[in-house]
């Protein structure tokens, strides 16, 4: 989310992160970097499963079983967040739900990695902060136990600056999005491009009148509409199907 293209589609972090491992797996062709198992004849291949505004329960159900048929190579699984901010949570369904999905993922790809997910300040997420360092603490659980990668962004303080929120203020702009996908391809040991964790440059705080304003728009397109939606049961996922459901091969405009 949040990272449009010029078509009007969005790429995102596990595009990006695709784009740069379809790259290296061609620099060195051998037993397939990521993708799948298979032939190296049949290349690079990629499928994106994720869908906006998903629950666990719902990843669980709907994107979990299809994701281990791949038999991928590489598989990022990252879901719970989404639980954690509704107003109602049950932390250890959410936990239960979470490992269920890594027991299921682990064995049958060749390399598992979770994510905690950025931080964000706010008085907003104070309420959910808890609930997301208890998710973050059970993620480095399963990563030993199911010996899984984790990606930790949470920690990363630059991920915490408000110029890398989109006005939404739950999704990354393209820039956010760049260094999550520079995150993940460091922990995966590949080269560093850029560090994700640097500061942006310094600026000028928006005046008071400005920030009022873009309270009052944040509020009326995104904050009223979310809590419509929690108060009648509705997802902006609802009827939306994944963008890649099946696994194929990477062309060039597809991470541009």
């Amino acid at each position: 989310m949040s990272d449009r293209l010029p078509d009007g589609s969005y790429r995102g972090w596990a595009d990006l992160l695709a784009a740069r491992l379809a790259a290296r797996a061609e620099e060195t062709p051998a037993p397939s970097a990521a993708g799948t198992r298979q032939d190296a004849e049949e290349g690079f291949r990629y499928a994106n499963l994720a869908v906006r505004g998903k629950l666990i329960g719902q990843i669980a159900a709907e994107q979990v079983d299809t994701a281990a048929a791949m038999n991928a190579d590489l598989v990022t699984l990252v879901g719970g967040l989404n639980d954690t901010l509704r107003p109602r949570c049950d932390m250890a369904r959410v936990c239960g739900v979470l490992e269920e999905c890594v027991a299921k993922l682990a064995p049958s790809c060749g390399r598992l990695v979770l994510m905690h997910s950025p931080g964000r300040n706010g008085p907003g997420l104070e309420r959910c902060r808890g609930r997301m360092e208890q998710l973050f603490a059970f993620i480095d659980e399963l990563a030993e136990r199911y010996d899984a990668t984790v990606v930790n962004l949470y920690t990363g303080a630059s991920l915490a600056d408000q110029r890398l929120w989109d006005v939404d203020r739950l999704h990354l702009t393209a820039e956010g999005h760049r260094r999550v996908a520079e995150a993940v391809c460091q922990q995966l040991g590949h080269p560093a491009l850029s560090d994700w964790r640097a500061p942006l440059p310094a600026s000028p705080a928006p005046a008071w009148l400005a920030r009022r304003r873009a309270d009052v728009r944040f509020t009326r397109e995104h904050l009223l509409p979310w809590i419509g939606r929690r108060l009648t049961g509705r997802s902006s996922g609802d009827g939306r199907a994944p963008k890649r459901p099946e696994l194929t091969a990477l062309a060039c405009e597809d991470t541009q």
